[in-house]
């Protein structure tokens, strides 16, 4: 069945449009309602959002689709995705829901579930989902003495600081460390702040003043430059900075460099590896992480398994073969010790836990290894399929043979955007622009042609 509705995670698109329109988010609920009612027992599910205008609509339709469904609703406020999936269980919910576009801005929204289990759904769920959100489900919707209830649950912020502090021992305190968060306008302004303060950190907080359209706009983790700016004004150790819904991060050191998802992986693995903590001999990553993290952890004796990209096939990867250290070059890092998903704050957690330790600056603690020199560049595409084009194709098997068996080659249409992302990778970074020069240009032409 072709995905008309679920991309790479969840639903996601421009508010107001399809599919991301009051209508279809009933409908939505009403769907999923549906598809989760086990048994006899009232039915919940728990609805979180981060700082997006369209979140207070996404919201209420959503919550009329599910009350409709029969199922009573807990309504979370803003809170970091990470807590959606953690409450899900904790409050024994049949399904969780996160309204947020992630680290988009903010005239696009989306929609993410997850199961009682405080997993996302499968592929197979999603699609069961979108098969029901087509057809008329006046039949299966609750009797008129069933509808479903929905509330405001209090104290969820102060439930998810606690469990971010107990993924640290009870001894580890971050006292003497001053620390800069960039809450990106986005889920956690409030719980990140504070979880950092109640460890002892000294803390200086950016970008937590969210007006719902000023959400990862010139801040967060896809734009950490002011981060790297503030570290430097404060004179602090290390700038967090978080994306919309807080389920990704990346760090910037005191020196104000940057440190990615790969590099944050290498660290948290070596570091669980010496302690006797880390599972399944190494870790899960995307197609998208750098060529330096594998050779790194094979210097260390431990595998790099690549999946597609996207967290929830990092997670699969994990549950199914038994990791529990992954995530993605962007920012999403997933210990499952801790969390069924990406948690930007707890990743953050463990990276501040490594420095305390060492005793040394962010520089010098977190640069694992030099990167594999990459270029990844875009291409908007309106419709069609380039990438089959015999032109394109015959220029992508060129670049695979100059590239040889020491670089490596990732084309792929974006699962959330209409954009085909074209990354390359070899230890000749002029080999690597030209490539990646050569396919953009390939695909560029056959856009402009149609």
């Amino acid at each position: 069945m072709t995905r008309r509705y679920f991309g790479t995670d969840g639903i996601r698109g421009r508010a107001n449009s399809f599919p991301m329109t009051a209508e279809v988010a009933m409908k939505v609920g009403m769907a999923a309602g549906t598809s989760f009612q086990r048994g006899s027992h009232r039915h919940r599910v728990v609805i979180g959002k981060d700082t997006r205008l369209s979140g207070y609509m996404l919201e209420n339709a959503m919550v009329a689709g599910f009350c409709a469904a029969g199922m009573d609703v807990f309504l979370l406020g803003p809170v970091p995705t990470p807590a959606v999936a953690m409450l899900s269980r904790s409050l024994r919910a049949d399904l969780g829901v996160m309204i947020s576009a992630s680290h988009n801005a903010y005239h696009d929204n989306g929609i993410k579930l997850f199961g009682p289990d405080g997993y996302k759904l499968s592929d197979e769920i999603e699609l069961r989902i979108e098969s029901l959100i087509e057809t008329d489900l006046t039949a299966s919707l609750a009797d008129s003495d069933t509808i479903g209830r929905a509330k405001r649950i209090d104290g969820v912020h102060d439930r998810y600081i606690e469990f971010a502090k107990r993924t640290l021992p009870r001894s580890m305190s971050l006292a003497g460390m001053r620390v800069v968060i960039d809450c990106a306008n986005g889920a956690a302004y409030k719980v990140a702040p504070a979880a950092l303060w109640e460890l002892g950190a000294e803390v200086v907080t950016i970008n937590a003043e969210p007006n719902g359209m000023n959400i990862n706009h010139e801040c967060g983790s896809t734009h950490p430059m002011g981060l790297s700016k503030k570290v430097h004004e404060v004179r602090a150790d290390i700038g967090i900075a978080l994306d919309g819904d807080a389920d990704r991060m990346v760090i910037v050191d005191e020196n104000g460099t940057l440190i990615d998802g790969d590099q944050i992986m290498a660290l948290i693995a070596e570091a669980w590896h010496q302690s006797g903590r880390l599972a399944g001999g190494g870790v899960v990553a995307t197609v998208m992480s750098n060529l330096g993290l594998e050779r790194y952890l094979g210097d260390l004796g431990l595998s790099l398994h690549r999946t597609k990209v996207g967290d929830r096939y990092v997670v699969e990867h994990m549950r199914a073969h038994g990791f529990n250290v992954g995530g993605e070059q962007s920012g999403h890092i997933v210990l499952s010790d801790f969390a069924t998903t990406g948690d930007g704050l707890v990743s953050a957690l463990q990276v501040l836990a490594c420095i305390k330790r060492a005793g040394k600056p962010a520089s010098e603690v977190c640069r694992k290894f030099e990167p594999v020199p990459q270029v990844l560049k875009n291409v908007r595409f309106n419709g069609g399929k380039p990438l089959e084009s015999d032109p394109v194709k015959a220029m992508i098997e060129d670049a695979r043979v100059r590239l040889g068996k020491s670089g490596r080659l990732v084309i792929r249409p974006s699962g959330t955007e209409p954009l085909i992302r074209v990354m390359a990778e070899a230890d000749d970074r002029g080999l690597v622009e030209t490539v990646v020069n050569d396919i953009v240009g390939a695909i560029s032409s056959i856009r402009t042609a149609a």
